[in-house]
């Protein structure tokens, strides 16, 4: 039986045309951990920033890329027992997703609900382990709060409007292009924003009643951090998670954060402690499992690429029109690739 495996790495920082499959030892599973058959990787920014040399792994990990996969459980490290071999699992990881197989500390694992696609399945932990920390654990949204997503129509997006709507917000999103804004309404969303059209402050005062959204969910930076602070209601909160437009900005008032008492917090998930997110992953499994079950809140996915073709999936991250989860798929679980 072959001990080997294929994996993608960024041969060095650029484009989609560095990204090379090569040949790998399997992983074997450690302390708490699985070893998983993947069978789907979603595809994420980070992993685009991770290409560009922008993002390196933490210290010790694979620079395998990927950081969220579902698959099959196949063996079990010492101390493992949560999941036996054959069960279906979803899991984050801090890279090594994009390989024919992975290993997965079983406490951030989840089982996949019967009846969830390995496609869809593989799509769901980095942006739901994100927008769950950050939007109702650190910035805190109450149902019957409003909630402004910048980026609507991204991954990170679209599961914030799933989950906001499901447990009872109302959402506006930011979108750049009429198809986009209509996409984020038909998964939901109250209000779409075209932010090359119109000024996203003044609309989202206008959607609130003139208070502001309660929450902001911004990937953007840049020009959007002060922007942000007009925009927000008394009392709000700011979730930071990525500055796609820049973390450094000449001069900000930071005057309305004290007049209106606003919240700002921000985070990165990649590495933080497995047993912070053993502890997210126990909340996705009491709240989110349960609605994906019902078929609820599951991820729209955009498109599905092989894995020899895993350059053109990251073209089309890099063209920025997609709507929803790219997903890398092995074998036999491609259906409906590009």
């Amino acid at each position: 039986m072959s001990t080997g495996m294929r994996a993608v790495i960024a041969a060095g920082p650029g484009g989609p045309e560095v990204l090379r499959i090569v040949e790998r030892p399997r992983p074997e599973p450690g302390q708490g951990q699985v070893l998983v058959r993947v069978e789907a990787a979603g595809i994420n920014r980070p992993d685009v920033m991770q290409r560009e040399g922008r993002y390196p792994p933490p210290p010790g990990a694979s620079d395998v890329l990927g950081l969220e996969l579902a698959g099959i459980v196949e063996a079990l490290g010492p101390g493992a027992g949560r999941f036996q071999p054959g069960d279906r699992v979803m899991a984050l990881v801090q890279s090594g997703a994009y390989a024919e197989w992975a290993v997965v500390d079983e406490a951030v694992a989840l089982p996949v609900p019967e009846g969830l696609p390995a496609v869809e399945a593989g799509a769901i932990p980095e942006t739901y382990f994100t927008v769950w920390s950050n939007v109702f654990e650190r910035a805190r949204l109450q149902a019957g709060e409003s909630l402004l997503i910048h980026g609507g129509s991204s991954g990170i997006g679209t599961t914030a409007i799933l989950l906001a709507k499901a447990r009872g917000a109302k959402v506006l999103v930011t979108a750049g292009s009429p198809e986009k804004c209509a996409a984020c309404l038909r998964l939901g969303a109250d209000t779409a924003i075209d932010y090359r059209q119109d000024d996203f402050v003044a609309a989202a005062r206008a959607a609130t009643g003139g208070s502001g959204p309660d929450v902001i969910l911004d990937m953007v930076g840049g020009p959007y951090i002060a922007r942000n602070l007009d925009a927000v209601a008394v009392d709000g909160r700011i979730a930071q998670i990525a500055f796609q437009q820049g973390s450094r900005v000449t001069e900000i008032d930071f005057q309305p954060l004290l007049m209106k008492r606003v919240t700002l917090t921000g985070s990165t998930l990649r590495a933080r402690p497995v047993a912070l997110k053993a502890r997210l992953a126990d909340a996705l499994a009491e709240h989110v499992l349960p609605l994906l079950a019902a078929g609820r809140a599951r991820p729209p996915i955009d498109s599905v690429y092989p894995f020899d073709r895993v350059a053109e999936a990251h073209a089309r991250m890099d063209a920025g029109q997609h709507i929803g989860k790219i997903v890398l798929a092995m074998g036999e679980t491609v259906r409906g690739s590009r």
